[in-house]
């Protein structure tokens, strides 16, 4: 055993180790997607008085943050996102009209003159959004405020007495601080004390001042403290008042026959209401806590199918090494979870097809390097099993390095540009590259490289998997099909499946998701079978005759409609209860008509984005034909897998977004290996027409491509069959891609890189091994083979 050899493999045991620690000792943070919770996304606006910036969204924050306290939930989260926009998630809470009455309240806390009692009762209207019911602490419904003139209002009070009321005169970002206190002493009971910043403190000691000029039992003595147009509380001023003398801000305390909860919550009310700008509910998504059991369920179901299928598969083409692989597959599991665990990455339901789908792409870097080694081994029969693997790692770098750079970029795109559930995709993704490059780098290489020195594995080549050529590149090599006579027949069979895929889309149009259009998607599950029909029927003689009604699951229904509240979701799931029966609410998704535009046009960035991106990163890899040609072959793949779509019906949204971007990174991923050969092959025969080149260089690279494509194949077709609808679409869009993908690097790329060619003026690329630095007729040191001691006969 070589000394690195020895480092490889101390390394791979104590990072495994560690992992097996972290796996057994700490769990996985899961997203509301799979625990089931509430998450509400809050959009900050600007007041006449305050902008919407980073700075007023962080106090909002913390106001909310004391709001929620208040809802007794275990462990809630907030965070800001953006400038303007703050992210709420409930767990556990699965009825957003209680989330939504104490968070969704818009209006400011504000401190009101009474002008006296209100002239008739106030006008019936709407709620404000997220307020479905307005009860007072002693339980009466309090009716909605009405204007009665310039700068008045006419608002109930604790009672439901009309009072009206004066201008705003002291806004609740005055208020310092609000406590609830008990008096033992002197017999008044609970009470709640006020302190105001400095200048409030002084416009709160006028309006009391100018309150303390009417007389005792006047409603023109009383001060309204209003938050949502609600009056939460409007005591008289004590009669020691005097005129225009007020209330300082130290010293001012709201008694009254308070209980201790009631207290506490005018005091609450009164603190945290105070929102320094109004904000509006953009995004509420609701997920019942068995849909997230199903699909955690499904997917450690289909990932020990997927890697067990994929373990059988490389066993059976690479024998013992691919054996080897396979535990080197299983160590990847290990050590990509405990890094999702140790780096507390939140795990979404896109995440987790994620976590899933790296497993099967984790043994490319090992086909690769298998691949070349059985090549070194053909090509130089007589040596050493082991100098032909060092041969293959060091051959097989720059496919690796380049293909899982691409990946990378498509999975950063996704966090950056990404939204969402989807965002942990794109973090579960980059995770898995990392840790495959690992396990196929260390771990791999050094199971290998041990297998390798010993005596039986090098004699019996049929045993070790590389010491002869596989199967499909020896009928390949003997057959020497001529591919790229006629390239540019290729490129009309492209263009033909092209315009097939946007007929599509202009034919029967993309079913784009409510993520894209805005609206509300609700999945109910009912006790009674209910056909879609009948459905449809009884929500439209509801008044719901817009609402869209599909199956879902396991005879769930989901209905889509636009603009509704959570008061109508309820009315819409109590209509469906008679004549399902018992109807629970298995999933719920509200996007406001602004968040879905900025998500569409994110998404069409994101796209334009990741192409701008690769075309970059490939032109200062490989020549700018290369680039071209498999950007243009990554755009093909793209407009495919969306007219599939078109074609079948499905819909598109954010998880299908992140499914396309991954198409995007495996496609250049297929494009890069066929090209980094194409490019070692040209360097080294640089008198050898281009096409000729490139027909060996797909027949030399063809076994990998398809090799690599059947591990993700096996994960993908587990997930689409075991993952219910929830990850069907992302597992097809990603089959399709697959596809689609392996065929264009070859039939796309290349016809088009050799088109290019024609009219391009560059050289060949230098040979292997004079980089830029070396001068012509100087002697370059050559690596030595670790096993050549540098003796010659």
């Amino acid at each position: 055993m070589t000394r690195a050899t020895a480092v490889r493999a101390v390394l791979a045991v104590a990072v495994l180790l560690a992992s097996v620690v972290i796996t057994l000792t700490m769990s996985p943070r899961l997203g509301l997607d799979l625990q089931g919770g509430t998450r509400i996304v809050l959009q900050a606006h600007d007041s006449d008085t305050v902008t919407a910036d980073r700075e007023t969204t962080d106090r909002t924050l913390e106001v909310l943050r004391q709001r929620i306290d208040s809802l007794g939930v275990s462990e809630p989260t907030l965070t800001r996102s953006g400038e303007d926009r703050i992210i709420v998630e409930l767990p556990d809470v699965q009825d957003p009209r209680q989330a939504a009455e104490v968070i969704g309240r818009t209006a400011q806390l504000s401190f009101h003159a009474v002008e006296g009692p209100g002239t008739g009762k106030p006008e019936t209207g709407e709620p404000p959004a997220g307020d479905s019911e307005t009860e007072g602490a002693d339980g009466r419904k309090k009716p909605p405020a009405s204007d009665t003139g310039p700068g008045e209002l006419t608002l109930a009070d604790e009672q439901g007495r009309s009072l009206a009321l004066g201008p705003s005169r002291l806004s609740g970002a005055g208020v310092d601080d609000a406590t609830a206190a008990f008096d033992a002493q002197g017999g008044a009971g609970w009470s709640v004390s006020l302190t105001f910043h400095k200048d409030a403190g002084q416009d709160w000691k006028k309006l009391t001042g100018e309150a303390a000029c009417h007389p005792a039992g006047d409603d023109r003595r009383r001060v309204a403290i209003v938050l949502d147009e609600k009056v939460i509380s409007s005591p008289q001023v004590d009669p020691s008042v005097g005129c225009r003398v007020g209330l300082p801000s130290g010293t001012t305390q709201i008694t009254g026959s308070f209980s201790a909860d009631e207290a506490r919550d005018l005091a609450l009310l009164i603190k945290g209401g105070a929102l320094p700008v109004p904000v509006e509910i953009v995004e509420q998504r609701t997920v019942g806590p068995t849909l997230g059991a199903a699909a955690i369920e499904a997917s450690a179901q289909a990932a020990l199918i997927g890697a067990a299928a994929t373990a059988l598969f490389i066993t059976v083409v690479y024998r013992l090494f691919g054996a080897l692989a396979a535990v080197a597959l299983g160590a990847y599991g290990v050590i990509s979870y405990a890094a999702l665990v140790a780096l507390g990455v939140t795990l979404t339901l896109p995440g987790l097809a994620g976590f899933v789908l790296a497993i099967g792409m984790a043994v490319d870097a090992n086909v690769l390097v298998f691949e070349r080694a059985r090549e070194e081994c053909a090509d130089r029969p007589k040596r050493t099993l082991r100098s032909a693997l060092t041969t293959g790692f060091q051959k097989a770098w720059s496919a690796v390095a380049d293909s899982n750079a691409t990946t990378l970029i498509a999975a950063g795109l996704l966090f950056f540009l990404g939204s969402g559930p989807v965002k942990g995709f794109g973090v579960t993704l980059a995770i898995g590259v990392v840790a495959s490059m690992f396990s196929a780098l260390v771990i791999a290489r050094a199971l290998t490289e041990i297998a390798a020195n010993r005596r039986f594995v090098s004699d019996y080549r049929g045993v070790n998997g590389i010491g002869r050529p596989g199967a499909v590149r020896a009928w390949l090599v003997r057959k020497d099909p001529r591919l790229f006579r006629r390239p540019l027949r290729w490129l009309v069979v492209s263009a033909a499946l092209v315009a097939v895929a946007v007929a599509g889309i202009v034919v029967r149009g993309i079913d784009l998701g409510v993520e894209f259009t805005g609206g509300r998607l609700v999945e109910y599950s009912t006790s009674r079978p209910v056909d879609v029909e009948t459905a449809r029927d009884t929500l439209a003689a509801a008044g719901f005759k817009d609402a869209e009604v599909t199956t879902a699951g396991d005879g769930d229904l989901s209905v889509r409609t636009g603009k509704l509240d959570n008061d109508g979701e309820h009315a819409l799931r109590s209509a469906l209860a008679e004549e399902g029966g018992e109807t629970k609410k298995v999933r719920d998704e509200l996007i406001g008509p602004s968040l879905g535009d900025e998500l569409r046009r994110n998404a069409l960035i994101a796209l334009g984005v990741a192409v701008a991106v690769q075309l970059a990163y490939l032109a200062v890899r490989f020549r700018w034909t290369f680039a071209v040609a498999s950007v243009v072959a990554m755009v093909h793949d793209v407009i495919l897998v969306v007219g599939a779509f078109a074609w079948l019906g499905r819909p598109v949204d954010g998880i299908f977004l992140a499914a396309l971007l991954t198409v995007i990174g495996y496609s250049v991923n297929d494009s890069v290996v066929v090209f980094d050969r194409v490019r070692e092959l040209w360097g080294a025969n640089r008198k050898t027409p281009l096409d000729t080149i490139a027909r060996r260089a797909v027949l030399q690279t063809v076994p990998r491509t398809v090799n690599t494509g059947m591990g993700a194949l096996f994960i993908l077709a587990a997930l689409a069959v075991l993952g219910g609808d929830s990850l069907a679409d992302f597992a097809i869009a990603l089959l399709i891609g697959i596809v689609v993908g392996t065929w264009s690097s070859v039939f796309t790329a290349v016809p088009g890189a050799l088109a290019l060619e024609r009219s391009a003026k560059a050289p060949p690329p230098p040979a292997p091994g004079r980089g830029k630095g070396t001068a012509r007729g100087k002697t370059r040191t050559v690596r030595r083979d670790p096993l050549d001691n540098g003796a010659r006969v």
